[in-house]
């Protein structure tokens, strides 16, 4: 399959003609969803997940089906069986892409923030998109999108995520906050001259595409 990057979070992947978006949030253009069979959100968070854009896309493309979790689901109210809720554990196929369900809740920011709910998805036995978690799936990863950057991470976190994940490849998502300076610091950490991580370590810039073995 075809990996291509929206910028931020956002992925769209395509397969035998179908195409299969994860979380197209505010800081992703709407033309992400352009011919788009289905849609998965792992949380409700501005730069996962857009109401206004998929209630929009829904409308236009009554096709289109949305798998997320029961929060988001129910700020969907009203699209009627466009919008699955699904959870940790759950198996299903999206717009011919097998995808595995992991994990549950947002990582901690702070104590004193309350936590909310988010899933990642593995896609095809190949990729796995954890959204705002460090969730390690109870299988192998080959191609791990890495929240590079967030307020409950550290590049240390990332070090140990990925050496237990194991991943063959880890391509930087969940950037948009970073300039140039910050994705080279990042990059250095994680690539040749950091401590060493089990997996290639890569970024792409918005738009840019890569095959998914």
């Amino acid at each position: 399959m075809e990996l291509t990057k929206f910028g931020h979070a956002c992925v769209r992947l395509e397969k035998d003609g179908r195409r299969l978006v994860i979380d197209p949030g505010g800081l992703t253009g709407p033309d992400v969803l352009e011919g788009a069979d289905a849609v998965l959100v792992t949380h409700e968070h501005f730069d996962h997940f857009s109401e206004e854009v998929l209630r929009k896309a829904a409308a236009e493309h009554p096709g289109l089906r949305i798998w997320t979790n029961s929060s988001v689901a129910g700020k969907l109210d009203g699209i009627g069986t466009q919008v699955v809720a699904t959870g940790d554990g759950d198996a299903f196929s999206a717009a011919g892409f097998d995808i595995r369900v992991h994990g549950a809740w947002h990582a901690v920011i702070h104590p004193d923030i309350p936590r909310i709910p988010n899933i990642g998805f593995m896609v095809d036995d190949a990729l796995f998109h954890p959204g705002d978690a460090l969730t390690v799936p109870s299988a192998p990863v080959g191609t791990l999108l890495l929240p590079v950057h967030a307020p409950w991470s550290t590049v240390g976190d990332l070090i140990d995520y990925v050496r237990e994940v194991a991943p063959r490849d880890a391509i930087a998502v969940h950037d948009g906050a970073l300039n140039d300076v910050g994705t080279a610091m990042v990059a250095g950490f994680l690539g040749d001259r950091g401590p060493g991580i089990p997996a290639s370590y890569r970024r792409l810039a918005t738009h840019a595409s890569v095959q998914i073995a």
